[in-house]
C-alpha cells in the first residue's frame, strides 16, 4: 500500500480501476475489470517516442490512450482515477528486439547443456518467470529470436500471455529459426548420430520453402535465420545461405505478409541478407563501413546486441570500468561507431538469455556508454523497434489510439540512461502491474 501512496492512488481508486497481480494458486495474474477504466497519469514530464514533453498527462480508457498533452488542455471524466507519478518520467513500454525467452544465463548453465538435457518442460515454466521478469522492467513487447532447441513453446507462451493466464509481454514469435544443414549446434558427437538441433535445418530452395510455411503454420510472426556460422574448417565464421537461397525466404515470408531478420557477423553474411532483403540484422560484430553504408541505403535496421558480448566477457572474469577493455569489447565498440557514423537505423535488442531477463536495460546503458545520446538510446528502444516491427499503429509511442503499454521510471532517462533500470510503473494493454 506504501507504494501506492507513493503513486497518489487512494484504495477507493484502486478497487475502481488499478489490476494488481493477484495470487491464484501460487501463481501471479491479474484480474480483468468488468468495464473499462479511465485512468489519467500526471508524471513530471513524458517521453513520447521521440522527444521529452514537460508539463504533460496522459489519459487512458481501457485499454488505448485517449488523449496526450501538455495537462492544462486534459481533463479527466467524472470517476476516472488519477496516478500522481512524481518526479517520474511516462514512456511508452519498451520493447526488445532480441530476446530469447527459453535460454538462462550462459554462467548457470551452458547453451548445449540448456539444448539437449534441460526438459522443454522445465525451459517452459523457467521462461514464464523470465517473462514476468521482462514485463516488470518494463519491456512491454519482446521480439523473440527462436526457441534455441524448445521448439514452437514461444507461441504458447505468447498465447498463455494474450489470454492473461500469466503476466508477460506481447511476445513476436520467430519459433525454431532457421539454420543450414551441418552449420549450426551442438556439434562434436559421433557421426553417425543425428543430434537435436537448437534450429530448424534447412537446404535449398525447396526445403527453405517448406520449412518457411511450416513455421508459419506453427505460429511464426517473424521468420529468423542464420546468415552465418561457425562452420568454417577450422571453426571459423562464415556464410551459411547462399544469397539466393536467402531471396527465396524472403519473398515466401513476404507473400505472407511476414518479415525476415539475420542472425549475421561477418561482413559476406551481412552483405548477403542486405541484398536478399531481409530487414533487420542482429550481431554485426565484424561489420564494416562499406557494409553499414549499404544498410542505410537499403533501410536495413539494426540490432547490435552490445549486452551478449558484455556479459560473456564478464562470465570470463572481465569486470567493465575496471579492466581494460578486451580485443572483442574493442571490436563491438568500434563497429557501433561505424554503425552510429553510416545513420543506420539503430534498434535496440540485447540478446537476453545470454544474461538474466529483466536486466534487458543493460543494453541501453551500454548504447550510451558505446557513443549514443541517452535520447537516441530511448527512441531505439521504442518508437525505432516499434517501426522495425511494423508495429507503430500499435505501441511504441505515446499517441493517441495506441494501445496503452506504458511505463513510468525514477528521474529523467534523457538526462541519465540507468534511469530505465528504475521502472515503477508498468501498463500493459490497460492494465497496471505493480512491482
Amino acid at each position: 500500500m506504501r507504494f501506492l501512496a507513493s503513486l497518489g492512488m487512494t484504495g477507493r481508486a484502486l478497487g475502481m480501476t488499478v489490476v494488481a497481480l493477484a495470487t491464484v494458486g501460487g501463481q501471479a495474474r491479474p484480474a480483468q475489470p468488468e468495464t473499462p477504466a479511465v485512468t489519467l497519469l500526471v508524471p513530471a514530464r513524458v517521453f513520447d517516442g521521440t522527444a521529452m514533453r514537460e508539463g504533460w498527462s496522459v489519459l487512458v480508457r481501457g485499454n488505448r490512450i485517449e488523449a496526450a498533452g501538455p495537462s492544462a488542455q486534459i481533463t479527466a471524466p467524472a470517476g476516472a482515477t488519477t496516478v500522481r507519478l512524481a518526479g517520474m518520467t511516462l514512456m511508452p513500454g519498451m520493447i526488445e528486439a532480441h530476446s530469447h525467452l527459453l535460454l538462462h544465463p550462459y554462467n548457470e548453465a551452458t547453451w548445449d547443456v540448456q539444448v539437449l538435457n534441460e526438459p522443454e518442460a522445465l525451459r517452459v515454466a523457467r521462461a514464464v518467470n523470465h517473462s514476468k521478469a521482462t514485463l516488470m522492467a518494463g519491456f512491454t513487447t519482446v521480439r523473440d529470436l527462436g526457441t534455441e532447441g524448445a521448439g514452437y513453446s514461444d507461441v504458447g507462451l505468447k498465447m498463455a500471455f494474450e489470454q492473461r493466464i500469466s503476466p508477460g509481454p506481447r511476445v513476436v514469435t520467430t519459433t525454431r529459426a532457421f539454420v543450414a544443414r551441418g552449420s549450426y549446434a551442438p556439434k562434436g558427437f559421433d557421426p553417425r548420430w543425428d543430434i537435436p538441433q537448437g534450429a530448424e535445418e534447412a537446404d535449398g530452395p525447396e526445403s527453405i520453402t517448406r520449412i518457411v510455411r511450416d513455421q508459419i503454420k506453427r505460429g511464426a510472426d517473424w521468420i529468423k535465420v542464420y546468415a552465418d556460422y561457425r562452420w568454417g574448417p577450422n571453426g571459423e565464421t562464415r556464410p551459411t545461405f547462399t544469397e539466393a537461397e536467402l531471396k527465396v525466404m524472403v519473398e515466401v515470408a513476404g507473400s505472407s505478409g511476414r518479415s525476415v531478420v539475420a542472425h549475421a557477423s561477418t561482413p559476406e553474411g551481412m552483405r548477403r541478407a542486405i541484398m536478399a532483403g531481409i530487414e533487420s540484422i542482429d550481431h554485426g560484430d565484424n561489420g564494416t563501413p562499406e557494409i553499414f553504408a549499404l544498410m542505410k541505403e537499403k533501410g536495413v535496421c539494426y540490432c547490435p546486441t552490445l549486452a551478449a558480448g558484455d556479459a560473456t566477457t564478464s562470465y570470463r572474469g572481465w569486470r567493465r570500468g575496471i579492466d581494460q577493455d578486451t580485443p572483442g569489447i574493442k571490436n563491438k565498440r568500434a563497429t557501433f561507431k561505424m554503425a552510429l557514423d553510416a545513420g543506420v537505423t539503430i534498434c535496440s535488442g540485447s540478446d537476453v538469455g545470454v544474461f538474466t531477463h529483466g536486466d534487458n536495460a543493460r543494453e541501453l546503458e551500454l548504447m550510451v556508454n558505446y557513443g549514443m545520446s541517452p535520447l537516441a538510446a530511448l527512441v531505439a528502444a521504442t518508437s525505432a523497434n516499434a517501426r522495425m516491427l511494423h508495429w507503430q499503429d500499435r505501441v511504441g509511442s505515446v499517441r493517441v489510439g495506441l494501445l496503452a503499454d506504458l511505463i513510468a521510471v525514477d528521474g529523467d532517462p534523457s538526462a541519465d540512461i540507468t534511469a530505465t533500470k528504475r521502472v515503477k510503473f508498468v501498463m500493459k494493454d490497460g492494465v497496471t502491474y505493480l512491482k
